[in-house]
């Protein structure tokens, strides 16, 4: 069995800037990733505009363009899923279900993902209807009526590029103002075709097969009604994939790694980077930034061994 320097679990845009900053280290390195195709929640963003130097790319392309450079380098990558760690001993072991890896230190980047709203149908209509990427799906509704139900930045960005096809686009917010940028949000309330249902939750998703309508309430006035539509996209946060750490590491109420901007975590030679840590901002630059960050701590906690 090989021991690693560095062993990065996760090839998003933080475990790509791992992989690269290792490589320029000359440490030896292996990227573990569950999909396929790196570049984890980005891939799903239709268009990053918020990338230095690289205005209007997509998340695809901006993906492709760093995991191009991480190949570039000589980084290693190998498809596999983490079912369990073992961080007690100097040596740190990553269980996957093929493989176990050993190494002297582990970068943690293995992202987050979309939450559920919790509404009544919304398992039985996932896929049918029901979605939580609007880059991925918003075709199938072409001059179709959707809904978002969100106030931050994704699900602003949602109903924005859902605008571009849908005939219709509802946007339903359970309070009063918008948790979004204000960029986005006046962007949103310029267009015609988009509509914002205040104070309102859904309560039920229902259809014969696929979506057709849902079930509102409005929190302020208790009154209950039915919305129509061909789909409804849910953009209500993130869960940090972050299950396989607990007891290993110290998580914070919401489930995230508790680690600095150096990325050192509750144990040494342990370090998080990009959406699974503790952190104000999760964005692909801070993400790429975690990335090098935690390598320069792995560089300097490998010296002192």
């Amino acid at each position: 069995m090989s021991l690693y320097d560095i062993v990065i679990i996760g090839s998003g845009p933080a475990g790509l800037s791992a992989a690269i900053y290792a490589r320029r280290a000359e440490l030896k390195a292996v990227v573990i990733e569950k999909n396929m195709i790196s570049g984890g929640q980005v891939l799903n963003t239709y268009e990053v505009d918020n990338y230095p130097g690289l205005p209007g790319t997509s998340g695809f392309d901006l993906s492709a363009k760093m995991r191009e450079h991480a190949d570039k380098l000589g980084a290693g990558f190998v498809e596999d899923t983490v079912t369990s760690v073992d961080f007690t001993g100097r040596i740190k072991r990553v269980i996957c279900e093929n493989e176990t890896y050993e190494a002297k230190t582990v970068i943690i980047a293995s992202g987050a993902h979309h939450r559920k709203l919790g509404a009544a149908g919304e398992d039985m209509l996932a896929g049918s209807g029901v979605s939580y990427c609007a880059t991925c799906d918003g075709a199938f509704f072409r001059g179709k009526t959707t809904a978002v139900v969100g106030g931050g930045d994704v699900a602003l960005e949602d109903a924005i590029f859902l605008s571009r096809m849908c005939k219709k686009v509802y946007v339903i917010h359970r309070r009063d103002e918008f948790r979004g940028a204000k960029s986005l949000q006046n962007r949103l309330m310029s267009l015609d075709n988009i509509e914002v249902i205040w104070d309102s939750v859904v309560d039920a998703i229902e259809g014969d097969g696929r979506v057709e309508r849902l079930q509102l309430q409005n929190k302020k006035t208790g009154e209950k009604s039915a919305l129509p539509v061909d789909g409804v996209f849910i953009a209500v946060g993130i869960t940090p994939d972050s299950k396989e750490y607990e007891g290993q590491l110290e998580l914070d109420a919401q489930g995230y790694i508790v680690a600095g901007e150096d990325g050192k975590t509750s144990v040494e030679g342990v370090f998080a980077a990009g959406d699974v840590r503790t952190k104000a901002l999760r964005q692909i630059i801070t993400a790429a930034a975690d990335g090098a960050n935690c390598v320069a701590s792995a560089e300097r906690y490998l010296a002192g061994e």
